[in-house]
């Protein structure tokens, strides 16, 4: 993600088309809200790939866990702090677990471009996710 900063204050290129795969352009963009101390629970797409930005205000804390068999980190789980002080663009492919909590003290703004529209053309079909947030014998749990 490049950040541009001068007397005004900064900006940020959220993606470009130029400095993407071809598979992870996007097919929409939303931003989102979350509350502190707010969790937006595990899940993970079959076909979608997310492509989030977080700018801040506030920090939040991104958990992955790779559930994709053929990947050389199948099973294994990572987490990173991202937003006001780590300003970060990140992909999520499909079949990788996803969740992040608003862990700063205002609320937060996400951006997401996913490849994907959601519920497809017309929001015609079924949403393109996997949930586990009901399941309490998941092995995706947030850990703190």
């Amino acid at each position: 993600m490049n950040q541009f900063d001068d007397e005004r204050g900064w900006l940020v290129e959220l993606y470009r088309v130029d400095e993407i795969e071809c598979a992870n352009v996007p097919a929409m963009s939303y931003v989102s809200s979350t509350k502190p101390g707010i969790v937006r629970r595990p899940h993970e797409h079959r076909e979608q790939s997310d492509y989030f930005g977080f700018t801040g205000p506030s920090t939040f804390r991104l958990y992955f866990w790779d559930n994709r068999k053929d990947s050389p980190t199948y099973k294994k789980n990572f987490k990173i702090d991202v937003g006001e002080n780590f300003k970060a663009s990140v992909i999520i492919p499909p079949g990788v677990v996803h969740a992040y909590k608003n862990i700063g003290d205002c609320d937060g703004y996400v951006f997401n471009a996913p490849n994907r529209l959601f519920r497809g053309q017309d929001k015609q079909f079924p949403a393109d996710e996997i949930r586990y947030e009901d399941d309490p014998d998941s092995p995706f749990q947030l850990d703190d």
